[in-house]
């Protein structure tokens, strides 16, 4: 009865019934967010292998003067790398323990514990900054 359940409510890609993959099921495959201000492309946070990468755009490093620095990215030709999330996306995710979001994680069976299916069913946008992250 309850993969029953577990069926009726889960996403399901165009022509298959099986339930999309979750990051820890595609590990070694890279997924990439792009950061972007208005039309401009301000960087590229990846995710593999359980580490996360953030780098500028060449398109954001010709512009540079016009447009500050994202707090804790100071250095626009550095690959920053990381187990966790940085806070300037961790922001982006909701508190967990609201009801709303509750009901979400539960409906569409996401981890809570996984900050990549969060941020890409959670992240698009945000009221702490003007940045869409858009999943590529």
């Amino acid at each position: 009865m309850l993969n029953i359940i577990n069926k009726f409510f889960s996403k399901r890609q165009e022509s298959n019934s099986m339930r999309i993959p979750t990051v820890h099921q595609v590990s070694n495959r890279e997924e990439v967010f792009l950061l972007k201000f208005e039309n401009l492309l301000i960087g590229e946070l990846s995710y593999k292998e359980n580490e996360w990468q953030f780098k500028y755009s060449d398109e954001f490093k010709e512009v540079k003067d016009k447009y500050n620095h994202i707090a804790g990215f100071s250095n626009l030709n550095k690959v920053y790398r990381n187990k966790d999330l940085w806070p300037f996306f961790q922001s982006r995710i909701p508190g967990l323990k609201q009801p709303a979001v509750k009901e979400i994680l539960k409906l569409e069976h996401i981890d809570a514990s996984n900050k990549f299916e969060l941020l890409k069913r959670f992240g698009k946008e945000s009221i702490n900054n003007p940045y869409e992250l858009e999943l590529v």
